[in-house]
């Protein structure tokens, strides 16, 4: 009985690296395929300035904005506050000692160089990726509110907040998100703004919007999550939490929701995972997430193959990393 015991495990055991070794083989296939495939045609890969795009150095200058003599250099440290005094009147500029290139008592004229040195500063990718990851986390967490809310009224007795909330969700849910942002931006962002506008209040800039857009179509959905949440909760549970003397909304804080949301929590995951690529369309609407930042690097270096083998790869490793930290919370049975 044990030496079977034995083999069956052996057979399980050898099964399964077969297949492992089918998978692997595949992947390899499908490299190799695409290496070729672009070895046939007439395009020079330029990998090398691939990471001018994420961080480069800048050559920064500091420049005189008045004619004038420098009066002195006092030095701090490794920066040194130099003065100009002009007929103007006197400029002070802060600088790495070390980059100098005038002394006390130069004469200097307005456009003069006062210091050059070189700086680090990020590149467009990643300022697209910040951006992007930026909008995504503000839209999940108000989307999560709204869902949230949206869901309880959904389900409600009242037919003022349950009528409103199905009218929500099927509106948002039976449009387009590119027709929604362009709603956003161009209708009600252009009316707001122009009643701030005659108020004298700054406008604001069209990243809300998107946010906005963003945040509403998500809730769209999540409310219909926690809808469906909430009813796959036995209604014994809230009759008992009722008979101990809990209120409808202590029975649904302590008892229903908790459950809910774990039960919820996988489709969330896919939601926020599609949000996230959903953010791309902000473009159109001047927001230099990650896919527009990516097109406007395209259209000035002339290297669409590497750029969007990048993009594609920049939000694989977004969703891929929340969809990983959704399941260990899945496994943790916590909800966010």
């Amino acid at each position: 009985m044990g030496s079977r015991s034995l083999l069956n495990r052996l057979k399980d055991r050898n099964y399964y690296y077969v297949w492992v070794g089918v998978f692997f083989l595949l992947l390899i296939s499908i490299v190799l395929s695409l290496y070729f495939s672009a070895l046939q045609i007439d395009y020079t890969w330029r990998w090398y300035r691939i990471p001018q795009y994420f961080v480069y150095q800048d050559q920064v200058e500091t420049k005189s904005e008045i004619d004038g003599e420098i009066q002195s250099i006092l030095k701090k440290g490794e920066d040194a506050v130099v003065r100009v005094k002009g007929l103007e009147g006197t400029e002070s500029y802060v600088v790495p000692a070390s980059t100098l290139q005038v002394e006390e008592g130069d004469q200097i004229y307005y456009g003069d160089t006062l210091a050059s040195y070189k700086k680090w500063r990020v590149g467009i990718l990643m300022q697209g990726l910040w951006l992007t990851l930026k909008v995504s986390i503000i839209a999940i967490i108000f989307g999560i509110f709204i869902g949230l809310f949206t869901g309880l009224a959904r389900i409600s007795s009242n037919p003022a907040l349950k009528w409103s909330a199905i009218t929500y969700i099927e509106m948002i849910r039976g449009s387009p998100l590119l027709v929604q942002i362009f709603i956003w931006y161009f209708v009600l962002g252009t009316l707001l703004n122009n009643l701030l506008a005659n108020q004298g209040i700054p406008q604001i800039p069209p990243l809300w919007f998107g946010v906005a857009a963003l945040a509403c179509f998500t809730g769209a959905y999540v409310a219909e999550m926690v809808r469906a949440g909430i009813q796959s909760i036995h209604r014994g549970q809230t009759e008992a939490a009722r008979s101990l003397g809990m209120t409808y909304f202590k029975s649904m804080q302590h008892i229903i929701l908790p459950q809910a949301l774990r039960r919820i929590l996988p489709p969330l995951a896919g939601q926020f995972i599609s949000l996230i690529k959903d953010s791309s369309l902000l473009g159109i609407i001047a927001i230099r997430e990650l896919t527009k930042a990516t097109r406007e690097v395209v259209t000035t270096s002339l290297q669409p193959f590497e750029l969007w083998f990048v993009c594609a790869l920049l939000y694989l490793v977004l969703t891929f990393s929340l969809s990983m930290l959704l399941q260990y919370l899945e496994r943790r049975q916590l909800v966010v």
